[in-house]
């Protein structure tokens, strides 16, 4: 194991590398799935080499390591796909063609959602069946095929932890071209799926999230009221690793509640004073 995690530290390291060194998007891509199909291969031979595993090392390998690293491939494919139809035309071409692609990626997510808010709540009840090789059963998963094309390097769901993460990237990447795009390339930093990747992930409602985001806007706190909502936004996206979709909807339907417009932020004071008042006990 200690093999496996300094080819993941190695291949971090590489990737971070390219996408500080290497502009071009397609060239970035084509290298990024190059060095990160090579650590995959050594990864799978290094675990075939190793006779026995227990339960919690296998589980902890393919809910955790694996899905870390086949996500930055499918991550680079997927990108060098919609970069390489990207238009050549107008921003506004462009931005409809980028959120296009938003949607579809996140409809997996929905396609999947048992499974994802399983994941993201941190659950293990049925690690078990998802994350231990030769578990596999089509009446129980259906749509999770990877393991047929190699059941001693697959679960039932590695690849759809891997997905998740993935798709969680380019989401965060496509909405950051958007946001370049609408304010006239105004953003020159480039992105960088893997610099400091946050490991905190909002398991709330998104709607919650978002009442957060303009409360903290429209509170003046942060650059003294000069933040765009979109900034604010795309950060606590980062942060939390979760898109919002169409908050600015989304805060039409807050505002138009009938009965507590301000839900959220009363809890979150209901559950600071709770806590207050146990630290004094």
């Amino acid at each position: 194991m200690k093999k496996i995690e300094r080819i993941v530290k190695k291949l971090d390291s590489n990737l971070d590398f390219l996408e500080k060194e290497i502009e071009g998007v397609l060239e970035k891509s084509e290298e990024g799935i190059k060095v990160t199909q090579r650590a995959l291969e050594q990864i799978r031979e290094l675990l075939l080499k190793r006779k026995s595993a227990s339960t919690s090392d296998e589980i902890y390998f393919f809910k955790n390591i694996k899905p870390q690293v086949f996500s930055k491939l499918i991550y680079y494919v997927k990108l060098f796909s919609i970069e390489s139809k990207r238009p050549r035309s107008s921003n506004k071409s462009q931005v409809k063609y980028f959120n296009k692609h938003i949607d579809r990626l996140q409809n997996y997510f929905n396609d999947n959602l048992e499974f994802y808010h399983y994941y993201r709540r941190g659950a293990t009840f049925l690690d078990n069946e998802y994350f231990i090789r030769g578990k596999a059963n089509i009446r129980l998963f259906p749509d999770s095929l990877s393991f047929f094309a190699d059941d001693k390097f697959s679960t039932s769901h590695d690849s759809t932890v891997a997905t998740i993460l993935a798709y969680d990237m380019l989401i965060i990447y496509l909405k950051t071209e958007i946001d370049k795009l609408e304010n006239n390339n105004g953003m020159e930093a480039n992105y960088n799926a893997f610099q400091k990747q946050s490991k905190l992930f909002w398991t709330g409602n998104k709607t919650d999230l978002i009442e957060l985001i303009y409360a903290l806007h429209s509170s003046g706190v942060i650059n003294s009221g000069t933040a765009d909502i979109k900034e604010v936004a795309l950060i606590c996206e980062q942060m939390f690793n979760v898109s919002l979709g169409d908050y600015y909807r989304t805060f039409l339907e807050i505002r138009s509640r009938k009965i507590n417009q301000t839900k959220f932020i009363d809890k979150l004071k209901e559950s600071l004073v709770d806590k207050m008042l146990e630290s004094d006990e």
